[in-house]
């Protein structure tokens, strides 16, 4: 399968409390999210704040999952053409950056919107669903960070798919 090639570089400290680089490699770790959909975990957090002072590898976190409480993922996603439905909402505000290729973003009216490479796109705890209609993979880099239930009308709107 050919993967995207996504260069992860991660700093941290020596023992001395040096800056240093600690990981510099091209991301090996994606796997399949969904078919036609690819994830890797650049880096995730578990706190707020972050602690900075832990020294394992928090991309190779084990475990399917698109939130972790209290914390954040950074991951890139792939999608390719064909991706499979998946509507569904999160308990997060997601940044989402189009690195590579288009995709469609649809919402529960049906309403759609078209990003392409640069395209920015902020998601706060909507429902929606990726589409990818060309002929390219579209690769996405997100930060997901975990946020409380929406509320609209006095209903809790939950994450659910």
């Amino acid at each position: 399968m050919n993967l995207p090639s996504v260069r992860r570089i991660i700093t941290g400290h020596d023992e001395d409390g040096k800056a240093i680089v600690k990981i510099d490699e091209i991301c090996s770790h994606f796997r399949e999210g969904r078919p036609g959909g690819m994830v890797c975990n650049v880096w995730t957090t578990d706190s707020s704040p972050a602690n900075n002072s832990k020294q394992d590898d928090a991309g190779q976190r084990e475990g399917k999952f698109t939130m972790v409480e209290n914390g954040t993922v950074f991951r890139i996603l792939e999608f390719r053409p064909g991706l499979q439905e998946r509507v569904h909402r999160t308990d997060t505000i997601d940044y989402i950056v189009v690195m590579k290729g288009e995709i469609d973003m649809e919402l529960e009216t049906g309403e759609e919107v078209h990003l392409k490479a640069g395209d920015v796109m902020v998601q706060r705890g909507t429902v929606h669903n990726w589409i990818n209609r060309g002929t390219e993979p579209c690769l996405l880099a997100v930060i997901l960070i975990h946020a409380q239930s929406v509320v609209a009308g006095d209903k809790v709107l939950a994450a659910f798919g």
